[in-house]
């Protein structure tokens, strides 16, 4: 079988022991008249041909055919397929596969850099590709990838484990997974799993079959003004409680969404806030992280009381355009809030929270901003 010629983030080596599932051998190697960059605006490189360039990686000369087969899978997703190339292997020219990407499928951006990379989004795509690898030998549609690393980010911080006080402390073999299985997915997928679990009572639980709805990890932020006393929230049309027939689909919540793969939740809070409100945050002041369905969804939601400056031109008409958000900003002084709380118009477990917190800790933020 011809060798193949691996650059960019495969020659980052926990990288590729993911996806191949062993350590093969690597021999140093370069590719002449190529080099490397940044695909313009994502996180992996693309290899192009240039004249004078070098393009370093490394010569893998000993993979099986289940060996290619796992590799092809891993990079197809990234419109790349290979092509024959002469590397240089200790002085030696060696004929070589190495992927290459589609015509136009990328453009080129700065320089590459596997330690920048490794930096910033390696273990999040470490991370992603033992779920990619997961699902082997399955179809993953390119769509797929960014919830995908969505996925890999919230595993990094779900990995992060709380304190277990009174509850009780998980250990290695507690739970054990028969099989895993991927039945939709899409935007959000579904993983059922068949497995088994500690008992409390010291026993093992017989095997039983679980499913999860799998969504990103989020993060809510409910901007206060402690000097004019009043809040901003939001208002959309959620297709949750559409479904459900609800009557009411637009509903009230803080300023929300997703925590994207490479950026922590204050940064995703004020990112946030910028896209449905026009809207600079001052501090942040962490509610709580907490699962609002552990019964069947992965999410995880991170909320803030964010202190802010809120005029009445704070209210605006936002979202995200690429996203098809309309969102509408509401402005009420914190008596306003607390009778919408009281009359059940606030309906969204992140709102009602924001709430509750803001009402215990209200007297003392209004007092330290008088001070």
């Amino acid at each position: 079988m011809m060798p193949l010629f691996i650059y960019g983030t495969l020659c980052h080596l926990p990288l590729l022991h993911a996806v191949l599932g062993r350590a093969p051998r690597a021999l140093v190697a370069s590719l002449a008249d190529h080099s490397v960059y940044w695909a313009a605006g994502h996180d992996f490189p693309l290899i192009v041909g240039q004249a004078g360039g070098q393009a370093q990686g490394f010569l893998l000369n000993d993979l099986s055919p289940e060996d290619v087969a796992r590799l092809d899978y891993y990079e197809g997703p990234f419109g790349y397929e290979t092509q024959a190339r002469l590397v240089m292997v200790a002085g030696a020219a060696v004929k070589a596969r190495v992927y290459v990407p589609n015509p136009g499928l990328w453009t080129a951006g700065a320089d590459w850099s596997l330690t920048d990379w490794a930096a910033r989004c390696g273990a999040v795509i470490e991370a992603t590709a033992a779920d990619v690898m997961a699902l082997y030998p399955a179809p993953i549609a390119p769509s797929r990838r960014g919830p995908m690393l969505v996925r890999g980010a919230s595993r990094l911080r779900a990995a992060e484990a709380g304190p277990s006080v009174t509850r009780r402390k998980t250990d290695a073999g507690d739970v054990t997974v028969v099989a895993r299985s991927q039945p939709y997915a899409n935007f959000f997928a579904v993983e059922e799993y068949v497995m088994s679990f500690q008992r409390f009572d010291g026993t093992r639980s017989p095997q039983v079959t679980r499913a999860a709805f799998v969504s990103a990890d989020a993060v809510t932020v409910l901007p206060y003004d402690p000097v004019r006393d009043r809040v901003l929230f939001v208002e959309q049309f959620r297709v949750g409680p559409f479904a459900r027939g609800d009557g009411q689909p637009w509903q009230l919540e803080p300023i929300a969404g997703r925590i994207d793969p490479f950026e922590g939740p204050e940064d995703a809070a004020r990112r946030e806030a910028v896209e449905e409100a026009g809207l600079t945050l001052g501090a942040l002041l962490p509610i709580a992280a907490y699962y609002p369905s552990p019964g069947a969804k992965t999410e995880h939601i991170y909320s803030y009381i964010a202190l802010a400056d809120l005029p009445d031109s704070a209210a605006i008409l936002g979202g995200e355009a690429s996203e098809a958000e309309d969102i509408k900003g509401h402005i009420q002084s914190f008596d306003d809030f607390a009778a919408l709380v009281a009359r059940g118009e606030a309906t969204t477990a992140p709102l009602l929270l924001s709430y509750y917190w803001l009402d215990r800790e209200r007297a003392r933020l209004r007092a330290e901003a008088a001070g």
